[in-house]
């Protein structure tokens, strides 16, 4: 699994005029599924997220995480962050999981989430074509691959 995580002061996921999901301090993640990611890579990344400590203090230091601010949390599948652009002009998508196994693991990856925060998890649509809006704060930006645990 491969995310990128925003550390935003507001955040938004629009599908066709409608918004659908929608927060304030907090953080939004983009995230891509392979087919063998699993509970392992799911379990890695949620207890990573919650830890991180990228919200500051009271003296500007990023030293707090989504746990110490209370903020919320939108999550949106992306297959596109598994796109090789190593040949030619055109991104290929071979990496990214298709549906079938994509769709459990973004289904456990939000449930897993809400149970290590104790707070509802927003999202976009899996498979739709979405609209987000963000006001990235910082910005932090932040991607992390659980294939790449070093």
């Amino acid at each position: 699994m491969k995310i990128v995580i925003q550390r935003v002061l507001e955040a938004s996921v629009t599908v066709d005029d409608k918004k659908i999901a929608s927060i304030h301090e907090g953080i939004l993640i983009l995230l891509g599924i392979v087919n063998d990611d699993n509970q392992e890579d799911i379990d890695w990344l949620v207890k990573k997220i919650i830890n991180l400590r990228i919200f500051n203090d009271d003296l500007g230091v990023m030293n707090k995480s989504i746990l110490d601010v209370l903020g919320d949390i939108i999550v949106v599948s992306q297959f596109t962050l598994h796109a090789s652009t190593k040949k030619g002009n055109r991104p290929s998508y071979i990496k990214a999981a298709k549906p079938a196994i994509a769709m459990p693991l973004y289904k456990e990856f939000v449930a897993k989430l809400e149970s290590e925060t104790s707070k509802k998890v927003q999202t976009g649509i899996f498979g739709a074509d979405m609209k987000i809006a963000l006001l990235n704060d910082g910005p932090v930006t932040i991607i992390i691959d659980s294939k790449n645990k070093q």
